[in-house]
């Protein structure tokens, strides 16, 4: 299985982006999927999750409101809106994947992961 993050960028606060994660290799819809994210000198954490027929999903107190995750089974790609960001919301973003079929909040529990897309905002 295979995961491609895109769709990162430069925006200023206050802005929008759209991160995809295009899957292959396998059907998407045998995954639950997650987007977490990583800034310089932090762990790596947890943004939002999704089960695998996309009824279910979770995100993050901190992005709560402003983050909407969806995904297209038909297209396998799993998407990330991202809105009103804020320069607290700049890091690299990682798309996930587990065959468990719902999401987790650890990233321990995801199997495959994509190389990242960097998110910069700018204040």
């Amino acid at each position: 299985v295979q995961l491609q993050a895109s769709g990162g960028g430069l925006v200023q606060a206050g802005g929008s982006l759209r991160l995809s994660c295009a899957v292959s290799g396998r059907t998407l819809t045998t995954y639950g999927m997650g987007w977490f994210r990583q800034a310089p000198g932090k762990e790596r954490e947890f943004v939002a999750g999704i089960s695998r027929t996309g009824g279910i999903t979770k995100h993050a107190d901190s992005v709560k409101g402003r983050f909407t995750i969806s995904r297209d089974n038909a297209k396998n790609t799993v998407y990330l809106q991202m809105n009103s960001l804020k320069a607290e919301d700049t890091a690299v973003y990682y798309c996930a994947a587990t065959g468990s079929g719902s999401y987790h909040r650890s990233p321990t529990a995801y199997s495959y992961w994509g190389q990242g897309t960097l998110v910069t905002v700018s204040s």
